[in-house]
């Protein structure tokens, strides 16, 4: 190892112990202002390095991350931050886009393979997925390969339910009342989701 190397180790570890006494000394704190108190004694500090520093130090299992909503006064502010409401548009316009191509599109090939594909995501994954931010929606407790492997396997015991109901109601198994049956349950979760993350509580 080369003395530039040793530096920077030794710099990088004196500021995570730093880092770790002020989040002793003051409990929950953002980024922002970890990083405001930092480069009081280390005025270069960017925040991407304190970014990159409380990654380190979360995969470390030294502190854990909390996912705080922004501060809105409205459910309509909350709407249009949506890079944080990303999951939602995205589940909303693959389910749209599922429904036009199942009834837009002739079912011949090379266009039944996009009907499959989109099939099998509306199906098997985005059901389990809007169910998943509706039981964690602040983002805790699950990793993202765990919100993943959770939905499809939610996703795989809503769609027999459903159908389920659907063979016990007038309108019976068809392609038609499946896919109203779930764009309306995908609908739903979805906005039983975005109000629990909206929700302060």
């Amino acid at each position: 190892m080369t003395p530039g190397k040793s530096q920077s180790a030794s710099t990088h570890l004196n500021l995570e112990e730093r880092a770790l006494q002020l989040l002793r000394e003051n409990g929950a704190t953002g980024v922002q202002q970890l990083h405001d108190k930092l480069s009081i004694d280390n005025p270069s500090l960017t925040q991407v390095e304190v970014t990159d520093m409380v990654w380190r130090l979360e995969e470390q299992d030294k502190i854990s991350l909390e996912d705080v909503p922004p501060i809105t006064r409205s459910f309509g502010e909350f709407l249009r931050h949506w890079e944080r409401n990303l999951w939602f548009y995205t589940s909303l316009i693959l389910s749209l886009s599922t429904i036009l191509t199942i009834y837009l599109t002739p079912a011949t090939y090379p266009l039944v393979v996009l009907r499959w594909t989109l099939g099998s995501v509306f199906a098997l994954f985005i059901p389990g997925y809007v169910t998943v931010e509706a039981l964690f929606p602040k983002g805790r407790s699950l990793h993202i390969i765990e919100r993943y492997a959770l939905s499809i396997g939610l996703s795989l015991a809503e769609v027999p339910l459903v159908s389920f109901v659907l063979n016990l109601t007038p309108w019976g198994i068809q392609l038609a009342s499946i896919v109203v049956s779930l764009t309306i349950l995908v609908m739903g979760l979805s906005l039983i989701a975005l109000v629990m993350q909206y929700s302060p509580a």
